[in-house]
């Protein structure tokens, strides 16, 4: 009988297990599709730039913004009642994505997916906490990297082949709808396996911390695409002004609130701040270069989506293989040197691809720039995954959880301003033609790249021993 229970229970902790890498992929695959599936969209249903700078803004906006906030309430009201109304709405988001008839309708999907993903993903790690056994941790710890690595792959690779075959004349709106029959099933599963627990009613949620914080990025966010887009009249400077005023209002109220978002003393940490200004620089150059590369491939180089996705698997592999070095052992060696020389190899990868554009223009062949582009995924998956390590370096355990959802929410919030501005740059410059616009967001980003380094002596010198 003893036998048999176990045998359950390890059935058990498989199947949650497979289910909370479910919601993370469909995370990271909904978080890449649209680098692809961007240009075909706003052709399709009009929206222009200015919806090619919001798709993939929109999902990273709401998801930074209430990433911490998601894991407050799974504290508050329970792990598995968040996880089941996270994976609904995400699912129903999709849907709307899916069927979107315009490019409103379509950003505010976007948001809502972005919005439930965040009250979606923190459960799941807080659920096999506290479910898992020790060795049972490990070997999920152990399964994140490559699932989640294949999925960043396939989000594009997806995107790109789902575009070219058209199926049932959807054109691009598959790569969401796919999510309706995932989402479905994973909320099956998960109302069937999920432990049932009440959460602490005792949790506070700074409501007004996050209201403040998301004023701040839709603020600044809405000004940039806006002013760039249609024009610096008074709308987007005083967007961008309020949202300025609103990040004022809320480093007060984290100094002040009784449970702020992120604990004040972190504030003060001269290496836990130094991790983040290097993150939101390194994040959002990253990410938008990843971005403007597939625009430069498709409207510069004329690649179909199908092409342009397997263009930038290259640079895909090489920040997962990167990223795993990294974390299999690099970080706890090197430290905040690994930073140093991450950022090296992503200046010397821009720097190829600056003199291969500069050769060629527009008449570079899709193949040529591959071995420069592993060069930056490389650069791009060292310091992706070594930053956030680093930066905590000199955080106390009291402040360990508080440190690490911040940075996660950094992470999103600087990609969300990172694809937003450096796309703004490229199609300011497109204006002289898209192999200028290429040459200028590379330029961009190896000055953002280059100012960082000196921010990066600032850090720990080495990421916490229990990393």
């Amino acid at each position: 009988m003893t036998i048999l229970m176990e045998r359950r229970s390890s059935r058990l902790m498989w199947a949650i297990l497979g289910l909370v890498l479910l919601a993370d992929a469909l995370d990271v695959i909904d978080a890449t599709v649209t680098n692809i599936a961007a240009p075909t969209i706003a052709r399709e249903l009009g929206g222009g730039e200015s919806l090619i700078k919001w798709l993939g803004a929109a999902y990273m906006l709401a998801m930074g913004v209430l990433l911490v906030v998601g894991g407050r309430l799974g504290d508050k009201f329970g792990q598995r009642r968040l996880f089941l109304i996270g994976m609904s709405g995400f699912t129903a988001a999709s849907a709307v994505a899916g069927l979107a008839p315009g490019p409103a309708l379509l950003i505010v999907a976007r948001v809502a997916q972005g919005a439930f993903g965040a009250l979606l993903l923190p459960q799941g790690m807080s659920i096999m906490m506290k479910a898992f056994s020790g060795d049972m941790l490990a070997k999920a710890f152990g399964l994140f990297g490559p699932i989640l690595g294949l999925s960043s792959v396939g989000g594009p690779v997806l995107a790109g082949f789902v575009i070219g075959a058209d199926l049932f004349g959807l054109s691009w709106r598959p790569i969401f709808l796919v999510n309706v029959v995932l989402g479905g099933a994973g909320l099956v599963i998960a109302a069937r396996i999920l432990p049932r627990d009440d959460g602490d009613r005792s949790t506070v949620v700074d409501g007004w911390g996050s209201g403040l914080l998301a004023v701040t990025m839709i603020g600044l966010l809405y000004g940039l695409i806006e002013g760039s887009t249609n024009g610096w009249t008074a709308i987007p400077v005083a967007s961008i002004a309020a949202g300025l005023l609103s990040f004022a209002a809320f480093a007060r109220r984290q100094r002040t609130a009784t449970h702020p978002l992120v604990t004040p003393s972190l504030l003060r940490n001269r290496g836990f701040t130094s991790g983040m200004l290097v993150g939101l620089t390194v994040f959002a150059a990253g990410t938008g270069l990843i971005f403007v590369l597939s625009l430069f491939m498709q409207e510069g180089l004329h690649a179909g989506p199908r092409d342009a996705s397997l263009g930038l698997v290259p640079l895909t592999l090489g920040l997962i293989a990167a990223g795993f070095a990294a974390m299999g052992g690099l970080v706890a060696k090197f430290g905040r040197t690994l930073v140093f020389i991450g950022l090296a190899v992503v200046l010397a990868g821009c720097g190829w691809v600056l003199a291969l554009v500069d050769r060629s223009g527009t008449s570079l062949g899709l193949g040529a720039p591959a071995p420069a582009l592993f060069v930056i995924g490389a650069g791009i998956g060292l310091c992706f995954a070594t930053i956030p390590a680093v930066a905590l370096g000199d955080a106390s355990p009291e402040e360990a959880g508080s440190a690490s959802g911040s940075l996660s929410s950094i992470q999103q919030l600087s990609s969300a301003i990172g694809s937003a501005a450096v796309t703004s740059i490229f199609f300011q410059a497109a204006t002289s033609g898209f192999g200028h616009a290429m040459k200028v967001s590379l330029v961009v980003v190896l000055a953002v790249t280059a100012l960082s380094l000196p921010v990066v002596a600032l850090m720990p010198r080495a990421a916490p021993s229990d990393q």
